[in-house]
Parts: C-alpha cells; structure tokens; sequence
C-alpha cells in the first residue's frame, strides 16, 4: 500500500495506476450535489471561489451530524456519477482529484486522462470506518446546506483505491455507460 500526503501534486497524480491502495494523509474536502452546483454557478458567474480548487481533492460525502465527543459523523462516501455533470468544469479549474464510489462515465474518465487528474475510490459501507481516520474538520462554506457544506478535512491513513488513473485507466475496465 503506497502512503501520499499533501501537498499533492500532478507529478504524485501520475505516478499511480488504476488498482493502487494508497493510504492518504493531508487534506480534503467534502462536497455533494448542492455544494457542486454552487460551485459551478460561481465559476459560470466569474465570481471568487470560497475555496482554491488547484491541486485540491473533494471527497464526494456528506458527513452526518458529528456525536458528542467525536471529530466527525460517519463519512462515507456517495455515488461519484452524480456529480459528472460538475466534474469537467471543476477539473478544468485545477481540482485535481476526487473520491467516491463507483464507476464514472466515460466523459469523465477521458477528461480526467486530459487534465491528468485521478479519481479515488473510498470503500462504501464503512463512513463509521473512515470517520476515524479524521483529525480535524473545518466549516469551509455553504453552511445552510448542512451536511452538504463544504468542510475541509484532515485526513491520517484515509484508505483509497486508484479508480480512474491520469492515463484514464479504470478498475472497471473501461465499461461504457
């Protein structure tokens, strides 16, 4: 299992291939649908980012309310298909990676292998699992949408699976939806 921190980088990105475990420890950021939406509308409006996208990597999850004494609820990750129709915009602003669970479509997957990009599969069914593997969490914007907010993450040993490399190579073997 190969170990990656941030500050992450293209030249990270391209080392590894589609099936690597890696063990990520750094930052990232949640967003879901609404929170993807917001950000896109920003960008078509020329309006300033609440957050920096280049070289940053959004986990597709939506923590739930965080028990007392604990840094996070269960924070699993949700189906990465739904937000294809925000992804080539964000990658194109520099997002460098991503995390979910599932396949992607085949836009996506050539559009990762375009801005040299990777998505990162998160194991589904164990958001009690991952929330351990958080050492802090940070209220970035959109706080309305609650669980949908963006928060920023600090991750130690956070597991992952390469699922789309930057040669657009898939665990799925490239199945077309």
């Amino acid at each position: 299992m190969k170990e990656i921190k941030t500050p992450f980088t293209k030249k990270d990105v391209v080392r590894l291939k589609a099936g690597s475990e890696v063990l990520f420890s750094g930052v990232i950021y949640t967003a879901r649908d609404q929170a993807h939406k917001r950000l896109v509308e920003l960008i078509k409006n020329k309006k300033k980012l609440p957050l920096e996208l280049k070289n940053q990597i959004i986990y597709y999850c939506g923590p739930t309310i965080t028990p007392k004494g604990k840094i996070i609820g269960s924070c699993g990750p949700t189906t990465s298909s739904r937000m294809d129709e925000f992804t080539e915009l964000l990658l194109g602003k520099g997002l460098l990676a991503t995390i979910g669970k599932g396949r992607r479509s085949k836009k996506i997957r050539e559009t990762i292998k375009k801005q040299k990009a990777i998505y990162f599969i998160a194991p589904a069914g164990c958001g009690a699992l991952l929330a351990k593997r958080v050492t802090s969490k940070r209220l970035v914007c959109f706080k309305e949408l609650g669980p949908e907010a963006i928060y920023r993450l600090e991750v130690k040993d956070f597991p992952l699976i390469v699922g789309i490399d930057a040669e657009g190579r898939d665990i799925y073997g490239n199945l077309i939806y």
